[in-house]
């Protein structure tokens, strides 16, 4: 990653966190966005303590103006985007579909999904011009009962990933996009899951996973990603990789 730019969005805590130090201690220069200014200054401050440059832009991915602005300070900073990971996502939803509360419900798509489609279409023309670039999407679970609006959002995400290097192809860029699964990490958004009673109720799986220690630290992730990043070769574009692959 040395010389390398990476964006990280949803960086203000847990796997975006890890992302962003771990791209720092490797040698990259880092863009961390998130929409809580205190987590990401928190953050920020970590990746500078590496000795890497770091900018902090507080960024809500569901708004168009938002995103570009982010893209734009990015650019302006530092010059180039070489690594998108599209790690931003929202509070869970969690109920039943037929008590769910629909805004809230669309809300997780617009963040999860709309947010990931923003932040691609407006750093791929940057990446296509220098034909050279990474994007990378938050894959996650796509059969968790209750969890409707989250499953959804994330096997729309892996198909758009899958279409999206397959356009690339088809335009004769080098620009690659692979999407990660990290497994169950211990995260403020997993612990609600696990805690709550609308959790239990739809998924108690979360809760005893926790209790027996399977759940992996947001750090396996980020290596996972540095691995990608150095080995995946280009016939693997469009392809989901889970943590566990790597182990």
């Amino acid at each position: 990653m040395s010389g390398k730019v990476a964006l990280v969005t949803g960086a203000g805590r847990g796997i975006g966190r890890a992302l962003a130090v771990a791209f720092a201690k490797h040698g990259a220069s880092v863009v961390c966005a998130a929409r809580t200014t205190a987590d990401l200054e928190q953050t920020a401050s970590l990746v500078r303590e590496t000795g890497a440059k770091c900018l902090a832009v507080t960024t809500d991915v569901s708004s168009p103006a938002a995103v570009t602005a982010m893209v734009d300070a990015a650019i302006s900073a530092f010059g180039q985007i070489d690594v998108l990971f599209n790690n931003a996502a929202r509070n869970p939803v969690i109920a039943g579909l037929w008590e769910v509360d629909t805004d809230a419900w669309w809300d997780e798509l617009t963040v999860n999904l709309r947010g990931p489609m923003l932040c691609c279409r407006a750093v791929l023309p940057h990446m296509m011009k220098r034909n050279t670039g990474v994007v990378i999407n938050m894959a996650g679970g796509t059969q968790i009962p209750g969890r409707t609006s989250y499953c959804c959002s994330k096997a729309a995400l892996n198909k758009l990933t899958e279409l999206l290097a397959k356009e690339l192809e088809r335009a004769g860029s080098n620009v690659a996009a692979f999407g990660i699964s990290p497994g169950l990490v211990k995260t403020k958004r997993t612990l609600v899951e696990a805690t709550s009673a609308q959790g239990i109720q739809w998924n108690p799986n979360t809760k005893n996973a926790f209790e027996a220690g399977q759940d992996r630290p947001p750090e396996d992730c980020a290596r996972v990603t540095l691995d990608l990043l150095k080995r995946a070769p280009a016939e693997l574009n469009g392809q989901m990789f889970a943590t566990p692959d790597f182990d």
